[in-house]
């Protein structure tokens, strides 16, 4: 399969894409969006934008970031299928607007009528997303599954050794976010940002100890998420020690599934 010509699906790919850090998921997630033409709902955008444009839920939302709480799984949920609604890709109801207000969302949800109802979702291969950054619980999935029936979960399996040897090379400029490293993709000049000119660092957690941490709280977090979708019959394991190895494999399973 060529990565230059788009590979055209036959129905809507509604994915969810789980990986530990270090696993390439950022990579994937691009080849998959530029291959199958895939829109990216990225949940921080949306929560975001809301803030941004001073909605009456992104007001209050801000708020409670600023006090340190967290925003309610289910509201998270709301602004999601609003953004879906907005594309015309799931059913629209007045309720979702990204203007609905925090309480008249958790009122909305707790209500019978809405617990019964579930939202039609678009098949036409327009309508095809992955969804970045929610949901990471298995709470969150729960949540989410009340309201949008996802179609594809893909867990991306790499040795922890191999993570680990990746970030031992990794080296980021900050200022643009672009990431080095020494073993497969260096820079030019050695420690330097190809573009700027300017001195690469290396992020304070990228330490192979405290990495190691992170993988494991990873994992214990990430199991009863998997085990959700694997009970669902979403999940699919791809297996490999490079984004090179895995992107084939996670084509092929695309076109075997949608188009």
């Amino acid at each position: 399969m060529s990565a230059a010509v788009a590979t055209k699906l036959r129905t809507a790919a509604r994915m969810i894409l789980i990986g530990p850090p270090g696993s390439g998921k950022g990579t994937q997630s691009g080849r998959l969006l530029n291959q199958f033409k895939l829109s990216s709902i990225s949940s921080g955008d949306i929560l975001r934008e809301n803030i941004r444009a001073r909605t009456p839920l992104g007001v209050q939302a801000e708020t409670i970031i600023r006090q340190g709480g967290l925003i309610a799984d289910n509201v998270m949920v709301k602004l999601i299928v609003g953004e879906l609604s907005k594309r015309g890709w799931v059913e629209s109801r007045p309720t979702l607007t990204s203007g609905v207000t925090m309480s008249g969302a958790l009122e909305i949800l707790s209500g019978a009528a809405a617990k019964a109802t579930r939202l039609a979702t678009s098949e036409s291969p327009s309508s095809s997303f992955l969804l970045d950054g929610f949901p990471r619980t298995r709470k969150q999935a729960e949540s989410l599954d009340e309201e949008v029936d996802m179609n594809f979960v893909v867990n991306l399996d790499v040795p922890t050794d191999v993570i680990l040897e990746r970030i031992a090379g990794r080296m980021v400029h900050e200022p643009s976010g672009r990431v080095y490293n020494n073993g497969w993709n260096p820079p030019r000049v050695p420690g330097i940002d190809d573009v700027t000119g300017e001195p690469l660092t290396r992020r304070a957690d990228d330490c192979p100890e405290t990495f190691a941490k992170r993988l494991k709280a990873y994992e214990e977090s990430t199991a009863p998420l998997l085990e959700h979708y694997d009970k669902a019959g979403l999940l699919w394991t791809v297996r490999g020690n490079s984004s090179d190895e895995i992107t084939p494999l996670l084509d092929a399973e695309i076109v075997r599934r949608f188009a």
